[in-house]
């Protein structure tokens, strides 16, 4: 049983990375966000990725952090609308710099077509462990062996389905329905929060930000990354007040839901550094870290923030550089993308 007393684990983090990096910045320290109470809706709840109101049947679930392949032939992603959060970050030094994606997804029973999947890297186990969610993956160089039998590290390795669509072996696979339900089962992992779970990982603002009054605010209606192989760029949308994803040249679609495009409410982007393995491009990108710079993009406008993560399984932490306080992001999906640090300066924001 759980101690429902104890300050969670989420909470010191951010307290002992917003002490670190305030004082850093400012010589002191900043008051964190107070977070408000809203009256429930009935048989429902605030999801802690998203913060929009889901079933309360989901409260305990544990995510799933699924990788999939971000090559040209791989496309079209199935069901990768159905994502919460989706991380991009550079796969290998090598082939352009080719990005992989990983999809955190909460509601994973509705899953019927997700992929396909493929390999994952040690920056993933670690990232996925900041969620508590099962990383599910096909293989991967050796590196990732020790981070896989890491104490709060869980996955699911390859053995999804096989659906030939005309593509090389290594494009088709894909979890299907009920598959993943029955690997939680086989692998003997509870679908629930275990005592690794670090707490909530995003501070969420109880009003709609538009960052235009905010000190230091630009516009920013597109936003062009340092991916050359990939070329990926998310375009603001004013209709939808959120950020279309697009990559070679093309907006990204999914065909499982008519083509919805894929798009996010709210855009993290970190300068983070990395170090290469070996001469084949594996690398391990610098996660662990505190006082980097970073980028929050919401609404049509862009501000600068800083931030930390202080341990494997501890969440990633931003806070707002012009206040020194916990940055608040808005309800709805969100991109966070890890930027190589010797490409940090090529971003291009309009």
């Amino acid at each position: 049983m759980r101690n429902r007393n104890r300050t969670p684990k989420s909470i010191l983090a951010r307290a002992v990375a917003l002490t670190a990096i305030t004082t850093m910045l400012f010589g002191g320290t900043a008051m964190a966000a107070e977070e408000t109470q809203e009256a429930p809706h009935e048989n429902m709840y605030r999801s802690e990725l998203t913060n929009e109101w889901i079933d309360i049947g989901l409260q305990r679930q544990r995510p799933v952090a699924i990788m999939v392949d971000n090559e040209k032939i791989a496309l079209p992603h199935f069901g990768l609308t159905e994502a919460d959060v989706v991380y991009e970050m550079m796969n290998s030094t090598a082939n352009g710099r080719i990005t992989r994606l990983m999809a955190i997804v909460k509601d994973w029973d509705k899953i019927t077509q997700f992929g396909s999947i493929r390999s994952a890297r040690p920056t993933n186990i670690m990232l996925a462990a900041e969620w508590n969610a099962v990383l599910c993956h096909d293989g991967g160089p050796y590196y990732i062996n020790d981070w896989l039998a890491k104490d709060y590290s869980a996955n699911l390795n390859a053995g999804f389905s096989r659906i030939q669509n005309g593509k090389p072996r290594e494009f088709t696979e894909y979890i299907c329905t009920g598959e993943l339900s029955k690997r939680f089962l086989r692998a003997g992992y509870s679908r629930e929060y275990n005592e690794f779970y670090p707490g909530q990982h995003f501070v969420f603002s109880d009003v709609e930000r538009d960052l235009s009054g905010h000190p230091g605010a630009r516009t920013c209606t597109q936003i062009a990354l340092p991916f050359p192989h990939n070329q990926s760029t998310l375009v603001y949308n004013a209709e939808t007040g959120t950020y279309d994803y697009y990559e070679y040249g093309k907006a990204h679609v999914d065909p499982l839901h008519n083509n919805a495009p894929l798009t996010f409410k709210n855009l993290l982007i970190q300068d983070t550094t990395f170090a290469q393995l070996d001469q084949n491009g594996y690398l391990i990108y610098n996660a662990i870290d505190i006082g980097r710079s970073g980028y929050y993009i919401t609404n049509g406008n862009v501000i600068e923030v800083v931030w930390a993560k202080l341990g494997e399984n501890l969440p990633t932490i931003y806070i707002d550089k012009a206040t020194g306080e916990l940055l608040q992001i808005n309800t709805g999906k969100t991109y966070i993308a890890l930027v190589p640090s010797d490409s940090w300066e090529n971003i291009v924001i309009k």
